[in-house]
């Protein structure tokens, strides 16, 4: 439990440098605890020169070692930093990050600590936002972590529908398989052929300024990818409920901009299916057509994300009316390989987007790189003999930049950027719900 500026607990934390004359027994070298019982004050040693990412640390370290509920002087943190600027916001968030109650189904749940947060009156409207940021932060993360025989299509949606109820100005539907077919949403349905759970599409729009430009957000809602008839192995099976999250991601990131009421004009589009083999699921070599009429050969059905994402593109753009996209997905291994864990990947169409989108994940602290997309990588994806696309292309190289290229194939020359978050949307099990509080920021004006 968070709260704030009470003092409820016995004992506090407080920031301290190196040169600070306090008990001899406190450790002064940079990310030391120590607690002096006299003083009732546990210390953490600061470098002056930390910067965000290394605020976070600290934080982590006093969440992750606390025996007691604590006070946290937050103001003797940001007296000691130079870099000020983000530093509340960078502690407190990962207060909120950390301390939140994780998803789980035990008999007897964990417990969590209780930390009061400490701060100056001028912080309180920071705070606020910072609060909202992560309640929907969270919310996304506990999407992520539920077990797919919990977390069907069907459930999620619901879910959704259900918190995106309690927010103004908010306009939430929830589309199925029916309404798919009238839209001709091909690509997606054969991804849910397989499948005994229904499809759905959920689409969140909160516009309150028509004068500005309508950004779609697009999430690939894979429930659990199996891989299809190109199924994976055992090894690979693992974690793949977390196929989902750019779903989450996007549902949690509008409605976390209608609570603020940011003035901006967004919808989000969740692709929400699972991944199957059975007697209905579609086959290696077939073709399937799109909602935008463009006809896809299925050379692998394990490269299913796209399949979904491409016909929720041409809806937002179709339907919705949008004027720009960002598609968020845990798309391609080939991750592994060019980023790791370490940052998400972007590409786009257009530099003045991305420079917009690069502002607002340095303020939200979410390291993000920029990738290639040329004319060379869609040719790969038109090698088809009697489709306009293949959705795998005939070579292995640059996977993530060729899906990317399959992708903007459907965004209409629309400015477009697509964020592959196949390595950062969870680790050890738990999901992390990247590029939320980035996107929160790009439009929370």
């Amino acid at each position: 439990m968070i709260t704030t500026n009470k003092k409820l607990h016995s004992i506090t934390v407080k920031a301290i440098t190196k040169d600070a004359k306090v008990n001899p027994v406190v450790i002064l070298e940079s990310g030391s605890l120590t607690l002096v019982s006299e003083d009732k004050t546990i210390y953490y040693c600061l470098d002056p020169k930390a910067k965000a990412k290394c605020l976070a640390n600290a934080v982590s370290s006093i969440v992750g070692s606390a025996k007691y509920d604590l006070n946290v002087d937050v103001n003797s943190f940001l007296e000691i930093v130079e870099e000020k600027e983000g530093a509340f916001q960078a502690i407190v968030e990962q207060f909120l990050f950390l301390n939140h109650k994780p998803y789980e189904m035990k008999k007897e749940g964990s417990k969590q600590k209780s930390f009061d947060l400490i701060f100056d009156s001028k912080y309180q409207d920071e705070f606020n936002k910072a609060e909202i940021k992560l309640e929907f932060v969270n919310f996304a993360r506990d999407l992520q972590d539920l077990p797919p025989n919990v977390g069907t299509s069907v459930i999620i949606a619901n879910k959704i529908k259900e918190k995106a109820s309690l927010i103004e100005g908010l306009k939430v539907s929830i589309m199925g398989r029916a309404e798919a077919e009238k839209l001709g949403m091909g690509s997606f349905l054969s991804v849910n052929d397989g499948s005994h759970v229904e499809g759905q599409i959920v689409v969140l729009e909160y516009c309150t300024d028509s004068s500005l430009p309508k950004t779609a957000y697009v999430g690939k809602g894979i429930t659990f990818d199996s891989g299809g008839y190109n199924l994976k192995p055992s090894a690979s099976l693992a974690g793949m409920k977390f196929d989902m999250s750019g779903c989450a991601i996007v549902s949690s990131t509008v409605m976390a901009l209608a609570k603020a009421k940011a003035k901006c004009n967004v919808v989000a589009v969740g692709m929400l299916t699972d991944n199957r083999i059975g007697g209905h699921a579609t086959l290696t070599e077939s073709v399937v057509k799109s909602m935008n009429g463009q006809t896809i050969e299925i050379g692998n059905t394990d490269a299913e994300g796209r399949l979904v994402l491409v016909d929720g593109m041409t809806y937002a753009i179709r339907n919705l009316k949008a004027e720009r996209l960002v598609t968020v997905a845990t798309l391609t291994g080939a991750m592994t390989f060019s980023l790791g864990r370490w940052f998400t990947g972007t590409f786009t169409n257009n530099e003045e987007f991305l420079k917009e989108f690069n502002n607002a994940a340095k303020d939200a602290n979410e390291p993000v790189w920029n990738l290639p997309l040329i004319k060379e990588h869609l040719k790969v994806m038109q090698t088809s003999k009697i489709a306009d696309l293949s959705n795998t292309g005939n070579i292995r190289e640059a996977g993530s930049s060729t899906a990317a290229a399959f992708l903007n194939a459907f965004s209409e020359e629309k400015p477009y950027i697509h964020l592959d978050i196949a390595l950062t949307a969870d680790r050890d099990g738990r999901g992390l719900a990247p590029m939320t509080r980035t996107l929160f920021e790009m439009l929370n004006k």
